[in-house]
Formats: structure tokens, C-alpha cells, sequence
């Protein structure tokens, strides 16, 4: 019995660890199962045993990066206590150290938690983004409810645009990061460093978020 059930979650760990690989490198599209089992040397019926579908399969992936990276700020934002209201920049630097430390332990954590935020925002996603909202939206409440108070914008709509707009500008600067990177002319660097991105980042995310609403384009 011992060993069936470690088998089982070798077996478990090979397909999740096969999938993350070919989703990050190829996008979840992209990606046949029969890539999949090849690379994780099972077949479609162990597959389907452990994840259920490629969707199951999608998901377990998207949490094998999300759990950390809520642990994570959960641990940071317990540090402060419940009570105590968090800058938006001390807020955002928890974020992004969040996200260097899951780059740090997992080198395609990144690539696939991107390829995740962008697919929840195209059309007919609708089981991704239940299972994003329901599993991970209560982890996240407390960490939104001090970026809504940190951005001290007025009405729900206007908090709306600008988490979104912080996104996106995450989602780019993460998806295209080693080309960034490569653009810049004065970078002397053929390696990708995640962290002094993020501080550069952190000030225009923080700046953005907190700038004054333009009634009107003149």
C-alpha cells in the first residue's frame, strides 16, 4: 500500500512538473497533451487519474505557483498586524518580493503565473476565472482591501480601472521581461534580473495608482 501510494505521487509530480515546463515555454494553447505525457514518460489515462482533464491539469499548475505566492504576502501583511493600514508602497515592495522569491524557487513560476492573468482575461474563460476567484479571492481580499485604501481613490469603478491597469502593467513587464531587458541600451547585462525591475517598477505602479482623476482629455 506504501508504495502504490508513493507511485502515485510520483507519478502526480512528473505530470504537473511536465506540464508547468511545456505551459510556461508554450502557453496553455499551445500545449497538446500528448507533448505532456511524452515529456513526463506516462499516459493520457494517468493524466486524466490524477488532474481529471487538461483544465484540471491548468489549474493544479496556476495553484502549484498561486499557493506560494499567497502564503507569501499573507505572511508579510501578518507581520503588520490586521489592524495596521500598509502604504501602498511598503504594499506593492510585498508583492514584488513575493514574486522574486516563487521566481527564486521555481524558475517557471513566473512564466506560467502571467500566461494565467492573461488568459482569465480573454473571452469565454469563464471556468478559469471562477476557479481564480474562487479559490485565491478570499486569500487576496486583505491584501486588496489595503491596495484600495493605499490608492485613496474615490468610488468602487475608479479602484476598478486602476488594480487593472496595475495589472496589466505587471502582466506586460513580467511576460516580455527578458526582451525588456535586451532593449535597453544601457543595460550591460546578458542576464535577466528580476529584482531591479521590480524596483523600478514599484514607484510607477505606486505613483499610477494614487495619481489624481482626470475629469477630462484636454
Amino acid at each position: 500500500m506504501e508504495q502504490q501510494m508513493y507511485d502515485s505521487i510520483d507519478t502526480a509530480g512528473r505530470i504537473l512538473r511536465a506540464a508547468e515546463k511545456l505551459f510556461a515555454e508554450q502557453g496553455f494553447k499551445g500545449t497538446t497533451m500528448r507533448q505532456i505525457t511524452t515529456e513526463a514518460d506516462v499516459n493520457l489515462a494517468a493524466v486524466n487519474y490524477h488532474f481529471g482533464s487538461k483544465t484540471g491539469l491548468i489549474h493544479a499548475v496556476a495553484g502549484h505557483t498561486l499557493e506560494p505566492l499567497c502564503q507569501d504576502i499573507e505572511a508579510a501583511l501578518a507581520e503588520h498586524g490586521r489592524t495596521e493600514v500598509v502604504p501602498l508602497g511598503p504594499l506593492l515592495n510585498i508583492l514584488a518580493s513575493a514574486l522574486v522569491r516563487i521566481h527564486q524557487s521555481n524558475p517557471y513560476a513566473l512564466s506560467v503565473l502571467m500566461r494565467c492573468l492573461e488568459q482569465a482575461y480573454r473571452p469565454n474563460q469563464a471556468e478559469l476565472q471562477a476557479f481564480l476567484l474562487n479559490t485565491y479571492g478570499a486569500r487576496l481580499h486583505h491584501f486588496l482591501q489595503h491596495l484600495r485604501h493605499g490608492s485613496g481613490v474615490e468610488g468602487e469603478s475608479e479602484f476598478f480601472w486602476r488594480l487593472h491597469f496595475l495589472l496589466g502593467s505587471v502582466v506586460f513587464t513580467l511576460s516580455n521581461l527578458h526582451a525588456l531587458v535586451a532593449l535597453d541600451a544601457e543595460s550591460d547585462s546578458d542576464e535577466t534580473a528580476l529584482e531591479p525591475v521590480l524596483r523600478r517598477l514599484v514607484p510607477v505602479l505606486t505613483a499610477g495608482m494614487q495619481a489624481p482623476v482626470q475629469r477630462e482629455i484636454s
